[in-house]
């Protein structure tokens, strides 16, 4: 059915007048009465009742039944359209609508709770919500669109993602109060590699990066154990168990407090780590988005302008 046509036949009846009709579609009455014939002969089916007395009735236009039921029927029709147009433009002002935010677990938990926090107070009525990954289920999320942004501690290499650098972090190497290795002036990589090692599973940025420091310097490590979190690696550390190499932000607490202590190494001294900016790659950014990157990434928000 053409809806051009339809929409020519719903203000007819609206309108009551095929004069007025087209006045309200700025066409000429020829036009619209061209186009109600040609629906006709689409439908098969007459829609007007041009008998006698056809412009007695009460609606001036007078329909058939299967008029009528066009009629009901294009009226729900164009108040949906009406609707979607309404929604499209309340999530154009951001009015409506949802955030879908992916993180890495450090990123969530340390740097975007107070971005988030910035958005909900100036944009209350946008639904947000943070699921939190390792990088790679986060990487997946965002290819299967069930995500809108995403930012993550390890580098992803995957055609179909955008990776642009964010932030950086430092890492620090720690262990427990009661380790030695915490109390000596300088440790060795030999030394390191007689160590427990308390690493996240792989798939983290974070054993990214742990696992790209140790062999930069020849480091094969023979004892191993794999946690699926920053935060319970360090407190396992903390309780006397081992060494592991944690975000800054993860371990200030516990070395404020003395449960852990910093192991002095040459190659770990002011070691950074990325992290990154997800996105999918040509998928038009929404406003939502935009909005929350000129909270967390000024820089991305002046290169990009809105889409939705």
């Amino acid at each position: 059915m053409n809806l051009h046509l339809l929409r020519m036949f719903l203000s007819v009846v609206e309108q009551n007048s095929f004069s007025r009709a087209a006045e309200a579609l700025f066409i000429s009455q020829s036009a619209v009465s061209k186009g109600i014939r040609e629906l006709e002969h689409q439908l098969d089916l007459p829609l007007i009742d041009r008998g006698a007395g056809a412009g007695m009735g009460q609606r001036g236009i007078r329909l058939t039944e299967g008029g009528e039921a066009l009629f009901q029927h294009a009226r729900s029709i164009f108040a949906l359209e009406r609707i979607a147009a309404e929604e499209v433009r309340d999530r154009v002002g951001l009015r409506k609508g949802r955030l879908r935010i992916g993180a890495s677990t450090t990123v969530a938990s340390y740097w975007l709770p107070s971005y988030i926090s910035e958005f909900l107070r100036a944009l209350p009525d946008i639904e947000v919500s943070l699921v939190v990954g390792n990088t790679e289920e986060i990487s997946i999320a965002l290819i299967e669109c069930r995500l809108d942004l995403a930012f993550v501690e390890g580098m992803v290499d995957d055609p179909r993602l955008t990776t642009t650098l964010w932030q950086q972090e430092r890492l620090l190497l720690v262990t427990g109060a009661k380790n030695t290795l915490g109390k000596t002036r300088r440790t060795t990589m030999a030394q390191l590699q007689q160590q427990l090692w308390l690493m996240r599973e792989p798939g983290s940025g974070t054993r990214q990066v742990a696992q790209a420091f140790l062999d930069a310097h020849g480091s094969s490590l023979t004892k191993i154990i794999e946690i699926g979190s920053n935060e319970a690696i360090s407190r396992i550390v903390a309780s006397g168990s081992g060494v592991a190499l944690l975000p800054e932000a993860v371990v200030n607490d516990l070395l404020a407090d003395g449960r852990l202590h910093l192991i002095k190494l040459k190659e770990a001294d002011d070691l950074l780590r990325p992290l990154y900016r997800v996105e999918l790659c040509n998928r038009p950014q929404p406003a939502a988005v935009s909005r929350f990157l000129q909270l967390a990434d000024p820089q991305a928000a002046t290169a990009s302008k809105p889409r939705a």
